[in-house]
């Protein structure tokens, strides 16, 4: 028997707002939404339609008696409205990092699991539709046994960004929770494999940041970025995160009689000399999906023809949601396979709070062990 579903969202900015309009997609009932800010919540949740709004989540709980709920505040926010809404016994979808730290994340993980609840964790960009082309092809064999894969990309970000969670470690900020996660998922869903060996060299390249008053929304932060005027006036706070990363791991895969290289490379703050990319290298052959995150062109290459672009196939296309903003497009993705889940639907294989606490293993680890001297 189908299970109906009413969901209410934490956070109205950027990541709640997708999580609203991902959620009503898949024909889920949004009962409410609550955020820090009264003013701010009652705005949003009045242009998305929603009935309530409230800055206290507890309340809210009682009040709306949801059966899931979405979490789209910063990771650092997480863990108590996350144990909160298991004491009402509700599935949980939450985006990423799912905790500011991987002791926090396992603690999620075993609630969530006495509590009897589905989880859903949103690294979601391994649905982008490359990706899963990619995964396609490999999966068929088209390149042979993979070898290797290199993911490089640099954002060129502006260093004036206004102080932000995005600045400190325990606001579940950095590189490694916001990008770095997205392309693991990737990697893993490629190679249905997960990675088991990692090493790294992180480095901060941004010491302090400005704090600006009145950002809300992530997508909005540059538009408060202070005036040469402005910046001998204002405070600056430290910031104690990664802007940049260079890793190296191993993952293990069902399609290759040994580990898989990986190769992760990201810089936030510097300019791309060549284009971002993901470049899977196999024994027969090669993929490139160009774009951070594989938003870009297509190509394979095979020792007769050399690189050659490709199209998707109507097959990968008629499969996803018809939405054209990726980010949007892949929340709703995991969104249907999670909703499909409740339900008691068919539903493929998706990320949950294990994995979510998987990452935040491996990024703790990157973290503590990003250099050694022999």
């Amino acid at each position: 028997m189908e299970t109906a579903i009413k969901a209410l969202v934490l956070g109205a900015g950027f990541a709640g707002q997708g999580h609203a309009e991902a959620l009503r997609y898949c024909g889920v009932e949004v009962v409410g939404m609550v955020s820090r800010t009264q003013e701010i919540v009652e705005e949003i949740a009045s242009q998305l339609n929603i009935p309530y709004a409230s800055t206290n989540w507890e309340q809210a709980l009682h009040d709306l008696q949801p059966n899931m709920v979405a979490i789209g505040t910063p990771g650092g926010a997480h863990v108590e409205p996350i144990l909160q809404a298991l004491n009402y016994k509700t599935h949980i979808f939450c985006d990423k990092p799912l905790a500011e730290s991987a002791d926090k994340a396992n603690q999620l993980t075993e609630q969530a699991d006495i509590a009897g609840v589905k989880t859903a964790y949103a690294a979601s960009y391994r649905y982008q539709p490359n990706v899963l082309y990619a995964h396609e092809l490999i999966r068929d064999g088209k390149i042979g046994q993979p070898l290797e894969i290199e993911c490089v990309s640099h954002f060129n970000l502006e260093s004036m960004i206004p102080f932000g969670w995005s600045h400190r470690a325990e606001l579940g900020g950095g590189r490694l929770n916001n990008n770095f996660t997205h392309k693991l998922s990737i990697v893993e869903y490629v190679l249905d494999g997960q990675v088991d060996q990692v090493l790294g060299s992180l480095r901060n390249d941004m010491h302090k940041a400005p704090m600006v008053s009145g950002v809300h929304d992530f997508r909005t932060r540059a538009d408060f970025i202070p005036s040469d005027d402005e910046l001998s006036k204002i405070e600056w706070e430290a910031t104690n995160v990664e802007w940049s990363y260079s890793i190296l791991a191993e993952c293990d895969s069902q399609f290759a009689s040994q580990p898989v290289s990986v190769m992760f490379k990201h810089s936030a703050l510097h300019p791309r000399f060549g284009e971002d990319h993901i470049v899977i290298y196999g024994e027969a052959g090669s993929i490139v999906m160009k774009g951070c995150y594989g938003q870009g062109q297509f190509l394979i290459y095979d020792q007769t023809q050399g690189w050659q672009e490709q199209k998707l196939p109507e097959h990968i296309i008629s499969s996803i949601p018809q939405i054209t903003d990726d980010t949007q497009r892949n929340w709703t993705s995991l969104m249907l396979e999670f909703t499909n889940d409740i339900r008691n639907l068919p539903y493929k294989k998706y990320q949950t709070f294990e994995d979510g606490a998987r990452y935040q293993a491996i990024i703790d680890q990157l973290r503590s062990n990003n250099a050694s001297v022999l």
